[in-house]
């Protein structure tokens, strides 16, 4: 026991000792963090001369954003580690970024956080492709592609752009918020996260998937509508699909808000579904312990509803 007290009082001095010497550290840095680092960080810019229809990003550890060139010119600024550049180049008709991975690995410590800014001309490009690892992705409204595919670990989506023809986004973890775009088809998924979608029409299909983490679709127009998840809550306001609205949930509620479409499946295992749908369905609901309270339309598409345990509430909206 003496031991064990002498080796905590050890460890709690080296803790007061530990504290004392980043203070005066700090402090000698006027409480600027990014004296912390252990890397020199440059702002560089790359002119892109060379015409373009497609652009590839493939970065580790970087902010991605989208801005608009106000001389009508292209070009990349990075602020990046100095002698760990990125390359910016045009192959083969595909504007291709990425990280310089010849240093190899390294130890580093850092506050500051590498970023790429891409300022392009106003029109329409060919694909977006992005392999991100850790970082966050920004593309504004101003542009639009024929297809859009970001795939990253870690960071958030915010996808503002439409595309002719799909746009698909997957992350492990992370948010994506998507507002004021159009798409033939549309896939998003989130292992933990959040998906937040505003005023989207997709043509064609639009299918949804989150591991954990909630998700919102507010002004969505689509042919068909499928959503999975385990767990969290899915709230659907002003959703009309044309043909099918399917929904699958192991835990979470599922919210309507004056929905509509020509056939409707709802499962859970744990949670209620209710709310406002816009026309008449025939409904097929079942629960194990929930209670059920339904209109007793008998036209319309069906309506089937599954849970185990929770509540199913659904009204028809009479505007």
């Amino acid at each position: 026991k003496r031991s064990t007290v002498i080796w905590l009082i050890i460890a709690a001095a080296l803790v007061i000792i530990g504290g004392i010497i980043f203070c005066i550290v700090m402090i000698r840095g006027k409480w600027n963090f990014t004296s912390l680092d252990t890397e020199n960080y440059i702002t560089r810019t790359v002119d892109i001369d060379k015409s373009f229809e497609n652009i590839s990003f493939e970065t580790d550890v970087d902010e991605i954003a989208f801005a608009p060139s106000e001389d009508g010119k292209c070009r990349v600024e990075f602020y990046e580690i100095e002698d760990r550049p990125h390359t910016a180049d045009v192959s083969e008709g595909t504007l291709c970024i990425a990280s310089d991975k010849t240093g190899g690995w390294h130890i580093s410590f850092t506050i500051s956080s590498p970023k790429i800014t891409l300022y392009l001309p106003l029109k329409e490009y060919g694909s977006l492709m992005i392999n991100e690892d850790t970082g966050n992705i920004y593309i504004p409204h101003d542009f639009a592609f024929d297809s859009i595919d970001i795939t990253a670990s870690t960071g958030n989506v915010g996808c503002f752009a439409s595309a002719a023809d799909k746009i698909r986004i997957i992350l492990s973890t992370g948010n994506i918020s998507i507002d004021g775009v159009s798409a033939k088809d549309a896939e998003l998924q989130v292992s933990t996260g959040a998906i937040i979608v505003s005023n989207a029409a997709v043509s064609n299909m639009f299918s949804t998937s989150v591991t954990t983490g909630r998700s919102e679709y507010t002004n969505v127009t689509c042919r068909g509508f499928t959503s999975t998840g385990s767990t969290g809550r899915i709230n659907l306001n002003n959703v009309i699909v044309s043909e099918t609205l399917s929904v699958e949930r192991s835990t979470g509620d599922v919210i309507f808000d004056g929905c509509d479409a020509a056939e409707i499946n709802v499962k859970t295992d744990t949670g209620d579904v209710m709310g406002t749908l816009l026309s008449e369905k025939v409904f097929l609901t079942s629960s194990d312990t929930g209670d059920i309270d339904v209109p007793k339309t008998t036209s319309g598409g069906t309506c089937e509803i599954i849970t185990d345990t929770g509540d199913i509430s659904i009204e028809i909206s009479r505007q």
